[in-house]
């Protein structure tokens, strides 16, 4: 069966998303979407010229919402990193900008004839995400944000770095916004299979320190090149690629949870037909809390975007 994927949006992040695709031969057909026809295009024929390199070969489409029709996955990448760029390093910065551009592609996607799995980049991701299923009309199962997956590996990052081990050695969960509201659930975290406290404890780590850095991470990198594109990017594409593989597989995306009434990032089995399964974790009173809080922010925010 023929693998799909589209990119919408190849700014930074988009583009780094799409050569990760390329590169690894994870889609047969790729449908590259960009206002920037010039840029779009120069990047469509970029990687073609790669090809002859690779051992893959994947088909380009440009500019055709038309095409997204057949797609398995659309990665909605699209933004003004530029609004980024703000003293409070909010992620909400983008939203006037970014609501307004989500709700004309979504139009185009819904008109297009698109039954896949959405997969939004775009900040602020979860408000994002809720306008791209309220416009398109697809099961809210099948719109999915990449959230705290990435925030979770900046955990992991930050931890093993302390430690001087693998970052894969480390498990757990960055739940709530992705953004200044987000936290590291630190019950749920895992060291070589010890639980953090115990690890703390003993190495004397400062957990507290650990979570401003995850939540910091990505306005480090920003503040050293103006952008983000690596980790989000292979975030994105991981996603994707548990979708296409039917992995079912436990990650920390942002998914619509009934008892919150809002996308969020908790855990959820992602397969091809998106959010398979909601994960239950037994959270401790204060991440209770925290995660109410960031729930109510995110949830403000959308009914502000709905507004305009």
């Amino acid at each position: 069966m023929s693998r799909k994927i589209a990119v919408i949006g190849m700014g930074h992040v988009g583009s780094t998303a799409a050569h990760y695709i390329v590169a690894n031969g994870f889609a047969d057909d790729l449908v590259l979407i960009d206002p920037n026809e010039g840029k779009v295009n120069a990047d469509a024929l970029d990687f073609k010229d790669a090809m002859p390199n690779l051992p893959f070969h994947t088909n380009i489409t440009v500019n055709d919402y038309a095409a997204l029709k057949d797609a398995d996955v659309i990665i909605s990448a699209l933004g003004n990193i530029k609004l980024q760029d703000n003293p409070n390093d909010d992620r909400f910065a983008e939203l006037p900008f970014t609501s307004k551009q989500v709700k004309d592609v979504a139009t185009k996607i819904k008109a297009s004839g698109f039954d896949g799995i959405i997969v939004a980049i775009t900040n602020p991701v979860d408000v994002i995400t809720s306008i791209y299923q309220a416009v398109t009309g697809l099961p809210k199962n099948h719109v999915i944000g990449t959230g705290t997956l990435l925030d979770s590996a900046r955990m992991k990052r930050a931890v093993a770095d302390r430690l001087h081990i693998d970052s894969r050695s480390v498990a757990g969960y960055n739940l709530g916004e992705h953004g200044n509201s987000q936290f590291t659930a630190w019950s749920t975290v895992r060291v070589l299979g010890h639980p953090i406290s115990e690890v703390a404890e003993k190495r004397g780590l400062d957990l507290d320190q650990l979570d401003q850095e995850a939540k910091r991470g990505g306005f480090t990198v920003f503040h050293g090149k103006k952008y983000t594109s690596y980790g989000v990017a292979t975030a994105a594409v991981r996603l994707a690629n548990t979708v296409l593989n039917d992995a079912l597989t436990e990650l920390p995306v942002s998914n619509y949870r009934e008892e919150y009434g809002v996308y969020l990032s908790y855990p959820a089995i992602v397969g091809r037909d998106g959010i398979v399964e909601q994960v239950q974790l037994d959270l401790t009173e204060d991440e209770l809390k925290k995660l109410q809080i960031s729930a109510d922010y995110i949830k403000t925010k959308f009914a502000e975007s709905q507004a305009d």
